[in-house]
């Protein structure tokens, strides 16, 4: 038999069942601007019946029914569409943190312009033809010297704002990591508490909002994938491993190394392995310190360094107007000060490489000759050694041309003597120092005889730097080669002392036969001047003109990629986002009309307890005898 009350329980279901879905509406309406949020709704179900099939069941038609209550409330969320966010995120962000610096590496580059260092070079080549008219006179000699300080000042002014960016980049470096790290360990205490609260039966919705939240910004600063299959193990895995997994958030750490020139290496704090992240912001950062603008301060190196070398390879040879001779124009710093270029590498007390950055042959060559000779060069690349073959049909020019375009990390001109010149260049590898000369090894005589810069040929002719007092494997003396410069050159060039205080040292003409500079000789001056347009450059770029057009190039190429990929990103996210809003978020609409429904059900819900009321209050007060 139902119980004389089990109306007054049906309604008291019902209201409190519609209480819950208004404060649910309510709640979607008040965080309609929260970031993160996805809208909740209320799931109804008939409650369980008060008759269940039975034999002791009461003879009463059908089942009674006993009401409504809250069945669960659901956030909706599209999970699929969430994994996709995440994965596409990581290229917003890289683009993101990208493009800005781009903007502003653009912007250190004023090629061509007025206040560009091509603009001070050519005026630097502009006083030493001018030179080259007067070379008796003093002013001229004043020109060139003000005018190669105001050279070296711009040079100056570019390393030291590559640098600034460089220095800007690793303190991005710390900032991001530090995020990344305090998003580990928040998810991770999220994890823990969406368990509890799981464990006790209940849906912690909000909870599992802000997780995800915190999972999108995350996901925008280093490329992750998650996994959830396991509701009570939520998992986050970057750069191949696990970051987050449950309650436990792993974290990143910092540092610094010598290879890097003390700029921090990111590493997992419990293992102490380096991380190589592929995506996002974080990824970004780490591109652009180590790569794009280190390759620019490479470049830039590069220019200044063989700028210094071929000038001050013809000063040394000219006289001044006081018959000094012998001098360079810019002052070189030597890496190492041992006369053969050996070096204690590894730090413990001994000479165990050669740091040599210019060898030079002892024959004069001639550029439009015929070798007669074939053979296999090996030189020194990127992660080994690469072979660069010659044939007898090549010609001395081809055979410089194909070292230049082979990728070796060593490149090759004439000298003005006909000189065979090879030279270090940049290193791509943190391991390697820049503008040493690592391998030179030849299996014909082309290196050996022809040209005279090694003493034999095959491997045990071989100059190989891994070993002290390795100039020893080279043909002719000591003036042969010079050792490797201190790292950074643009960052330290500088014009002679010795010259600024005695303009008259500035060297104007050369001698003949080992006779000083006749009065009025120019031909020094002259030789320094018409470096401006000679292939001096060694590598793929032929002329300094070269150099400042390949470097706008590049830099206006880095400027427009970097924009369309990221309004690319853009509008993709933007697309995906608009997806996830149409379903996660909040519709006033569609509230206002929820909200309006649930206030019907309850004031009919009371009006219903009401009525039952009345009823039982006539059973109850009003039936008598």
């Amino acid at each position: 038999m139902a119980s004389t009350f089990l109306g007054l329980e049906l309604g008291k279901r019902a209201v409190s069942a519609h209480e819950q879905a208004l404060n649910t509406t309510g709640h979607n309406l008040s965080n309609a601007s929260t970031e993160g949020y996805s809208r909740q709704r209320v799931e109804f179900s008939a409650f369980e019946p008060l008759y269940m099939p039975g034999l002791n069941r009461a003879e009463t038609p059908g089942q009674i029914g006993q009401g409504t209550v809250v069945e669960r409330i659901e956030r909706l969320r599209d999970q699929v569409l969430d994994k996709r966010i995440v994965a596409q995120a990581g290229g917003e962000g890289y683009w993101q943190t990208r493009d800005p610096y781009v903007r502003m590496l653009e912007q250190i580059y004023l090629e061509p312009g007025d206040n560009s260092i091509r603009s001070k070079m050519d005026a630097f080549w502009d006083a030493w033809q001018e030179l080259s008219l007067y070379p008796t006179d003093t002013a001229p000699r004043t020109a060139v010297i003000e005018r190669g300080k105001t050279l070296v000042d711009s040079i100056h002014d570019r390393y030291q704002s590559l640098k600034g960016l460089k220095d800007m980049a690793e303190e991005d470096i710390q900032l991001t990591v530090k995020r990344v790290n305090e998003l580990s360990r928040q998810i991770a205490g999220l994890n823990q508490d969406i368990q509890r609260i799981r464990a006790q039966g209940d849906n912690p919705n909000d909870l599992l909002d802000r997780r995800d939240l915190l999972v999108d910004k995350l996901s925008s600063i280093v490329d992750i994938t998650i996994d959830n299959r396991d509701p009570d193990e939520f998992m986050v895995h970057t750069a191949g491993m696990i970051l987050v997994q449950g309650h436990i958030g792993r974290q990143f750490a910092l540092e610094p190394g010598i290879e890097t020139e003390g700029y921090s290496r990111i590493l997992w704090e419990d293992t102490r392995e380096g991380i190589q992240f592929r995506n996002g912001s974080l990824a970004a950062l780490v591109e652009l310190r180590d790569m794009t603008i280190q390759s620019e301060i490479q470049s830039l190196d590069s220019m200044t360094m063989n700028f210094v070398d071929l000038v001050n390879e013809v000063h040394r040879d000219g006289y001044g107007i006081n018959g000094l001779t012998g001098q360079d124009f810019f002052t070189e710093h030597h890496f190492v000060t041992n006369v053969n270029g050996n070096y204690d590498r590894d730090g413990d007390g001994a000479f165990d490489a050669s740091y040599i950055f210019r060898i030079t042959g002892t024959n004069a060559l001639e550029s439009r000759t015929q070798v007669g000779l074939a053979g296999m060069m090996r030189l020194p690349s990127a992660t080994d050694t690469i072979q660069v073959p010659y044939y007898p049909t090549d010609t001395v020019g081809d055979i410089i041309a194909r070292i230049n375009n082979s990728g070796a990390e060593v490149v090759a001109r004439l000298n003005r003597e006909g000189q065979l010149t090879l030279k270090g260049t940049p290193a791509a590898s943190r391991n390697n120092a820049d503008f040493v000369i690592r391998h030179i090894e030849d299996s014909g005589r082309f290196l050996e005889g022809y040209a005279g810069i090694l003493q034999g040929s095959g491997p045990l002719g071989a100059y190989d730097w891994a070993r002290p007092d390795a100039v020893t494997a080279l043909r002719g003396s000591v003036a042969d080669f010079s050792t490797a410069p201190v790292a950074h050159p643009s960052g330290w060039i500088e014009v002679n002392p010795a010259l600024i205080k005695e303009p008259a040292s500035v060297a104007s003409g050369l001698g003949k036969n080992g006779t000083s500079a006749q009065p009025g000789n120019g031909d020094a001056a002259l030789a320094i001047a018409a470096l401006r347009n000679t292939e001096v450059m060694v590598g793929q770029l032929g002329t300094f003109d070269d150099y400042f057009a390949d470097t706008v190039g590049r830099i206006g190429l880095l400027g427009e990629q970097s924009n369309r990929a990221l309004e690319t990103q853009n509008l993709v996210m933007k697309q995906l986002k608009d997806m996830r809003q149409s379903i996660s978020g909040v519709n006033m609409d569609e509230e206002l009309a929820n909200m309006i429904k649930y206030q019907h059900g309850y004031a009919a819900a009371a009006r219903f307890i009401t009525t039952m009321n009345s009823i039982l209050d006539t059973l109850i007060n009003r039936m008598g005898v």
